[in-house]
């Protein structure tokens, strides 16, 4: 069987930088392939080759004929062409589909699926695209692509601007798909969840490998091992994280496609991430026992409660998650401890000691008059991070900056490079208490893997709010999460406790289907209405029941048997949900 999409000695430039050189691969029918590589590298470069969106230089690019594509881009040049002025949520995600009355699409439980999976329904379905913000307008895009009906999706970080359940949702919905994928992320669970294949795109070539993030991790410890001329610095990050996946569930790696043997004896004698016993007395010496604290606070956001009445103590050394659906106040709460806004009731508290930083999603506090590595100088020429000592240009370098770059002017930077800039700042501070507000917003995972080395060892106080699953998992001890009742839960179980407690939430509060306007009288009419709720009711109980294999597909991904059970089951209910469709559309036209 030949594949979707060809690219045979395909060669891309843009000026005199070269980002795909001599490049040949393919896309078939059912591949699920992860694309990873350091910013600016040419990701989405090959996906806008593969869309046909770029034409490439040199080679050849071949597709099947009649090929149906989805594309979800990056930018807002292309979000304000695929979602042009005037449009409505409706516009863009139902009438491609031929969708032009309520109980059509409300009929289909793969689109309803997709609309309340990616928050598309409390949008409104009938709100203008264009007053939206672009995280908001990033779903409605994706939404649209899902919808479709295509041989292959392309998209290019599609977990962005999504929550943890979001992406969870994300991640399930793609395992159900029969369409070949291709998606460049650096979210290393939905790597390892959704793709069979990895693509690394570095140094112009692309580096094909199979399994998802754990594989590829492998794949690199084991030819750092094989390459001497490796640089020592990324070896031993290799080997740094792959002691992390190997000390964490069996299920982080598929199958033992590598020579796991060989891959296993480079850590053979590395430490865990961090002695927290350590750590935490070292912070206790450097802190005291008061840190942060909120007292009986009462703080409410835009007329709605966030906090009622909360006392919540952060001690030396806390390394505290934070989750929760977009728009739940975690951002807020961040503020509250930074004492950027006072709260309406209660107090804040701060210890004498505190050096506190914090990192927010804005890019606003970069002095872009200066260059990179007199911007990291100008906080401090040293610091000592743990046990530590590097120059502002050592610390620049761990964020990717080479000698080289480290003479660009802050101005000329990426999003991505001002964000590393602003963490490189942020820790040459020697802060004491760090507030991290979505540290991995535009990282790549090189830089993922090089903050996360930098925090094993870092001796103080965290608050860490991010849908970045691995992240919360490998640097923070405990997790909170904002469920919207005023209060401040702890979850033992983490981040797998918060995403059960809102599958509870969520089906306490999920509403009947909406009836469609009905009209006539008599006995038939009347027949035709309790038939039509019956089956509304016998819809919803099926639906409920796609969500809980979504959700179980997602958990199974590397379980090939329970994988393909759990398919063939939702097979099933798929082949039995559109028989009651047929069945409600039939009432439904009925009644009209």
């Amino acid at each position: 069987m030949g594949n979707l999409v060809n690219l045979e000695n395909v060669g891309k430039s843009y000026g005199v930088r070269s980002l795909l050189e001599d490049v040949s691969l393919g896309v078939a029918e059912g591949d699920r392939i992860g694309v990873v590589g350091l910013n600016g590298g040419g990701k989405t470069t090959l996906i806008d080759v593969l869309a046909g969106s770029e034409p490439p230089d040199i080679g050849r690019v071949s597709r099947t004929r009649d090929l149906r594509m989805a594309v979800v881009a990056q930018g807002d040049e292309w979000l304000d062409a695929d979602l042009p002025a005037g449009v409505t949520v409706r516009d863009a995600v139902l009438r491609p589909r031929g969708y032009t009355s309520e109980h059509q699409w409300a009929a289909d439980g793969r689109v309803r699926s997709i609309l309340d999976g990616l928050g598309i329904t409390a949008l409104g379905l009938d709100s203008p695209v264009a007053t939206m913000s672009g995280g908001e307008r990033r779903r409605v895009a994706l939404a649209a692509a899902l919808v479709a009906e295509v041989d292959l999706l392309l998209l290019d970080e599609p977990t962005n601007h999504l929550d943890v359940e979001g992406v969870r949702w994300l991640a399930g919905h793609l395992l159900t798909r029969r369409c070949a994928l291709v998606v460049v992320t650096h979210d290393r669970w939905f790597l390892d969840t959704v793709c069979t294949r990895t693509w690394e795109v570095t140094g112009g070539s692309v580096q094909q490998y199979e399994g998802g993030y754990a594989d590829w991790v492998f794949a690199r410890a084991e030819r750092a091992r094989l390459a001497a001329t490796l640089e020592e610095r990324r070896r031993n990050l290799a080997r740094k994280e792959l002691a992390w996946l190997r000390r964490g569930a069996p299920a982080r790696t598929s199958k033992p496609r590598y020579r796991i043997e060989a891959a296993e004896a480079l850590i053979a004698d590395v430490p865990p991430p961090r002695d927290s016993v350590e750590l935490v007395a070292f912070a206790k010496r450097r802190l005291g026992r008061t840190v942060l604290e909120l007292e009986d606070v009462s703080f409410a956001l835009g007329g709605k409660p966030l906090l009622d009445t909360v006392t919540w103590r952060i001690g030396p050394g806390d390394r505290v998650g934070v989750v929760g659906v977009n728009g739940s106040g975690k951002t807020s709460l961040l503020r509250l401890l930074a004492g950027d806004v006072e709260p309406d009731v209660g107090r804040r508290v701060q210890g004498q000691t505190v050096r506190l930083a914090h990192l927010t999603q804005g890019l606003a506090d970069l002095p872009t008059g200066l260059r990179v590595l007199e911007a990291v100088q100008e906080v401090a020429h040293r610091v000592v991070l743990g046990k530590d000592e590097l120059s502002a240009s050592q610390l620049a370098e761990k964020f990717g900056f080479t000698k080289s770059r480290q003479w660009t002017p802050v101005g000329d930077l990426s999003g991505g490079e001002r964000r590393r800039l602003q963490l490189a700042r942020l820790l040459m501070s020697e802060p004491n208490v760090l507030l991290l507000d979505e540290p991995t917003n535009d990282l790549d995972i090189d830089t993922l893997q090089q903050l996360e080395d930098l925090l094993d060892s870092w001796p103080g106080t965290m608050v860490v709010v991010s849908h970045d699953r691995y992240l919360v998992e490998r640097v923070c001890d405990s997790v909170v999460a904002l469920f919207g009742d005023g209060r401040i839960s702890s979850l033992t179980g983490g981040i797998e406790e918060y995403l059960r407690r809102r599958d509870a939430l969520l089906a306490q509060d999920r509403p009947s289907t909406p009836e469609p306007a009905r009209g006539g009288t008599g006995a038939q009419q009347r027949a035709a209405r309790k038939e039509l709720a019956r089956l509304e009711r016998k819809l919803d109980s099926l639906a409920e029941k796609e969500s809980r294999l979504h959700a179980s597909l997602a958990e199974a991904a590397t379980q090939p048997d329970r994988l393909l059970a759990l398919d063939s089951e939702l097979r099933a209910l798929s082949s039995e949900k559109s028989h009651v469709e047929e069945q409600w559309m039939a009432a439904a036209e009925a009644v009209e």
